[in-house]
């Protein structure tokens, strides 16, 4: 049986510690303080922030770092709440996921607390060398999994030389 070295084995714990437990915590305080979850709100500002505020479902999907069957879960809840509605993409094929005067509303209110979780979490643990640094290798190992995992085009693909 082949084993991690020990820099590895602290690559690892550390890659999982981040995976696990920054989620989880954004969730808790998200779901404490707006009634959404972490993946809810992502998929919200990933809205807010696209042209339009409307977005190709299967885009929405690669960018939130979720499956298409998960994302239509949370958009059909968030469009029961009345914070997202499905329409016809505008070029007449697939579907667009477009964000409400009352999901943007959410979003806009969750923003200030999500930003400021976000800082004691993660960046205040950090100087600048150490955010610019871990930048830097999160993006590259994040284009690692996309390529190996065969998925959809994402925003590290600007990272590809």
């Amino acid at each position: 049986m082949e084993y991690l070295d020990p820099v590895e084995r602290r690559v690892w714990s550390a890659v999982i510690t981040l995976s696990m437990r920054v989620p989880s915590a954004l969730d808790s305080r998200l779901q404490r303080e707006f009634g959404v979850t972490h993946f809810e709100y992502r998929v919200m500002a990933l809205l807010h922030d696209a042209p339009r505020r409307r977005m190709r479902l299967s885009m929405l999907a690669a960018r939130g770092h979720g499956s298409i069957s998960r994302l239509s879960h949370v958009v059909s809840k968030l469009e029961g709440v009345g914070w997202v509605r499905r329409e016809a993409a505008e070029s007449g094929r697939g579907i667009d996921a477009v964000l409400t005067a009352s999901g943007q509303a959410k979003v806009l209110e969750a923003t200030p607390d999500y930003l400021l979780a976000v800082r004691k979490l993660v960046l205040d643990g950090l100087d600048d060398p150490q955010k610019a640094e871990l930048a830097v290798l999160g993006e590259r190992l994040s284009l690692h999994i996309v390529r190996t995992l065969g998925a959809v085009e994402t925003e590290y693909s600007a990272l590809d030389d």
